[in-house]
Protein backbone atom coordinates (compact mmCIF):
# COMPACT_ATOMS: atom_id res chain seq x y z
CA UNK A 1 0.00 0.00 0.00
CA UNK A 2 1.30 3.51 -0.93
CA UNK A 3 1.75 5.84 2.44
CA UNK A 4 0.78 9.64 2.05
CA UNK A 5 0.10 12.22 4.12
CA UNK A 6 -2.81 14.99 4.67
CA UNK A 7 -0.18 18.20 5.04
CA UNK A 8 2.92 18.05 2.43
CA UNK A 9 6.21 18.40 3.34
CA UNK A 10 5.75 22.44 2.40
CA UNK A 11 3.07 22.62 4.81
CA UNK A 12 5.11 20.67 7.38
CA UNK A 13 7.92 22.97 7.22
CA UNK A 14 5.95 26.16 7.37
CA UNK A 15 4.48 24.27 10.55
CA UNK A 16 7.64 23.41 11.93
CA UNK A 17 8.34 27.73 11.25
CA UNK A 18 5.67 28.43 12.94
CA UNK A 19 6.40 26.55 15.96
CA UNK A 20 9.95 27.61 16.03
CA UNK A 21 11.28 31.05 14.69
CA UNK A 22 14.96 30.19 15.71
CA UNK A 23 15.45 26.13 13.81
CA UNK A 24 17.96 25.34 12.05
CA UNK A 25 17.04 23.12 8.90
CA UNK A 26 18.71 20.07 10.73
CA UNK A 27 16.40 20.72 13.63
CA UNK A 28 13.22 20.74 10.85
CA UNK A 29 14.85 17.64 9.06
CA UNK A 30 14.97 15.64 12.39
CA UNK A 31 11.01 16.62 13.23
CA UNK A 32 9.54 16.00 9.87
CA UNK A 33 11.78 13.14 8.84
CA UNK A 34 12.65 14.84 5.84
CA UNK A 35 16.49 15.30 4.78
CA UNK A 36 18.26 18.67 5.45
CA UNK A 37 18.80 18.94 1.49
CA UNK A 38 15.12 18.66 1.06
CA UNK A 39 14.18 21.32 4.11
CA UNK A 40 16.44 23.71 2.38
CA UNK A 41 14.83 23.56 -0.77
CA UNK A 42 11.73 23.84 0.85
CA UNK A 43 12.45 27.34 2.24
CA UNK A 44 14.08 28.42 -0.75
CA UNK A 45 10.85 27.84 -2.17
CA UNK A 46 8.94 29.32 0.43
CA UNK A 47 10.52 32.32 0.69
CA UNK A 48 10.52 32.52 -3.14
CA UNK A 49 6.99 32.93 -3.13
CA UNK A 50 6.73 35.10 -0.20
CA UNK A 51 5.38 32.58 3.06
CA UNK A 52 8.79 32.94 4.90
CA UNK A 53 11.05 35.76 4.99
CA UNK A 54 14.65 34.56 6.67
CA UNK A 55 17.46 37.16 8.95
CA UNK A 56 20.69 35.43 10.07
CA UNK A 57 21.60 35.77 13.70
CA UNK A 58 24.88 33.94 14.13
CA UNK A 59 25.34 30.52 12.95
CA UNK A 60 21.10 30.20 13.09
CA UNK A 61 18.89 31.73 10.76
CA UNK A 62 15.48 33.45 12.02
CA UNK A 63 12.47 33.15 9.71
CA UNK A 64 9.36 34.95 9.79
CA UNK A 65 5.97 33.83 8.86
CA UNK A 66 3.98 36.14 6.42
CA UNK A 67 0.55 35.20 8.11
CA UNK A 68 -1.25 37.60 5.41
CA UNK A 69 0.12 35.14 2.29
CA UNK A 70 -3.01 33.32 0.51
CA UNK A 71 -2.96 29.64 0.26
CA UNK A 72 -1.81 28.50 -3.17
CA UNK A 73 -4.97 26.02 -3.76
CA UNK A 74 -7.12 27.59 -6.60
CA UNK A 75 -10.45 26.75 -3.92
CA UNK A 76 -8.59 27.84 -1.03
CA UNK A 77 -6.52 31.45 -2.04
CA UNK A 78 -9.35 33.28 0.19
CA UNK A 79 -7.62 31.97 2.92
CA UNK A 80 -4.52 32.60 4.59
CA UNK A 81 -1.05 31.35 6.04
CA UNK A 82 -2.60 32.74 9.55
CA UNK A 83 -5.91 30.51 8.82
CA UNK A 84 -3.91 27.44 8.27
CA UNK A 85 -1.21 27.88 10.83
CA UNK A 86 -4.46 28.57 13.53
CA UNK A 87 -6.48 25.34 12.38
CA UNK A 88 -3.38 23.00 12.76
CA UNK A 89 -2.63 24.81 16.20
CA UNK A 90 -5.92 24.20 16.77
CA UNK A 91 -6.09 20.43 16.43
CA UNK A 92 -2.73 20.08 17.88
CA UNK A 93 -3.97 21.12 20.79
CA UNK A 94 -7.64 19.37 21.47
CA UNK A 95 -4.88 16.40 20.76
CA UNK A 96 -4.36 15.94 24.61
CA UNK A 97 -7.92 16.54 25.44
Amino acid sequence: MVRWTLITNHGAVLLAIARHARIKALDIAEETGLTERTIRRIIADLIAEGYVTTKREGGINRYALNPDQTLRRPEMQDKKVRDFIELCSTTTEQKGD
